[in-house]
């Protein structure tokens, strides 16, 4: 029988330090070279939903051989870039029917090749995006780093801050986000998830001057931290690679990317209005660094990278793309104790499976 899932299952099953450890883990065998992840790929078209946005498709796959599964993540996407304030964002719009999000991750046994589970990517992916940054600061953040400041109130945002009080014990927490309105209901709302009060700012400046870790969390496609605000001692962490500025990567001391494709496999059809491929914009923002020659997060997992020799340096993390092995490492979990607790919907896996040779 194949497993389906929705994303309120997902969220009973998997907890952060769930998937912190199953990524941690599964990090040990794709540094060793016995997990393999595919880079993700973007196909880019116009779309008749509107003149000014764009059709993706995406797709990212990965492989865990220990854990016997491997995954595949399929995103059918309508994107917009509007522009808020002084940055241009990457928004997608629910356009599919009963203003609903397009977002999959299939299971697969690496046993016998058969579908395991089907489930929505909306929960997992937030999940493992603050994981993924939540071990940028298990191994660069200082081992005393006690305060947060962080740019954005989004669904992002709530799981980079929930990494981070898992990792390290946080007592402070100040936010930007452009609106106040947002920035104000974020704060409310996490400060009751977390038991930290998490305090609304007016100015970016406001939410990073003192904090040992600066998170990046928004969905702009330009730079939102810049150079001059570094001090001392600090963290930062980056969702994507836009977000901080080529200079303020540079100034610090100690540089790990998630993983060297630095940027998807992206192919754009003619007149598609994408403006992430515009000059120093989206994908094509620091364009000058040479991604490839920092050491990776699983490098640093794996004890070949130390992220920081003292109290007083710079570390940066930059979660700068995604990759599908996190989904078939996080799946199994998810998939394991879906069957130990009776969770989902059966369907004959036969429907899903052919005795025509493909």
């Amino acid at each position: 029988m194949t497993l389906i899932l929705s994303n309120d299952d997902v969220e009973k099953l998997l907890t952060m330090p769930d998937c912190i450890e199953a990524l941690e883990t599964a990090y040990l065998d794709l540094a060793e070279g016995r997990g393999v992840s595919r880079q993700r790929s973007d196909c880019i078209t116009p779309t008749t939903w509107h003149e000014d946005a764009v059709y993706g498709l995406k797709s990212m796959d990965g492989v865990v051989p220990a854990l016997g599964v491997s995954a595949i993540r399929i995103n059918s996407d309508i994107i917009t870039n509007p522009l808020v304030g002084n940055s241009r964002r990457r928004v997608k719009v629910p356009a599919a029917p009963n203003e609903r999000y397009v977002g999959l991750v299939l299971l697969f046994s690496t046993h016998n090749g058969e579908p395991l589970a089907i489930f929505p990517d909306g929960v997992l992916q937030h999940i493992r995006v603050g994981a993924t940054n939540g071990l940028g600061v298990k191994y660069m953040a200082r081992e005393n780093a006690c305060s947060i400041g962080i740019l954005g109130s989004g669904w992002q945002a709530e799981t980079q801050l929930t990494a981070a009080c898992s990792v390290r014990d946080i007592t402070s927490i100040r936010c930007f986000s452009p609106k106040q309105e947002n920035r104000e209901a974020f704060a409310t709302r996490m400060s009751e998830m977390l038991g930290i009060e998490v305090r609304p700012v007016a100015q970016p400046e406001d939410a990073i001057a003192g904090a040992d870790i600066v998170m990046c969390a928004s969905n702009s496609i330009d730079p939102i931290f810049f150079q001059q605000w570094i001090e001392p001692g600090m963290h930062l962490s980056s969702i994507k690679k836009p977000e901080i500025e080529p200079s303020a990567i540079r100034a610090a001391d100690k540089i790990a990317v998630h993983t060297h494709d630095t940027d998807p496999v992206l192919i754009v059809a003619k007149d598609a209005k994408f403006k992430e491929t515009s000059k120093q914009a989206g994908w094509n923002t620091a364009r000058q660094l040479d991604f490839k020659s920092y050491p990776t997060l699983p490098d640093m997992i794996a004890g070949r990278f130390i992220g920081r020799d003292s109290d007083d340096q710079v570390t940066c993390f930059l979660n700068n793309l995604g990759l599908g092995y996190q989904f078939a490492a996080a799946g199994s979990v998810i998939y394991k104790r879906a069957c130990e607790q009776g969770v989902g919907h059966q369907l004959p896996t036969d429907w899903f499976t052919e005795t025509v040779h493909p």
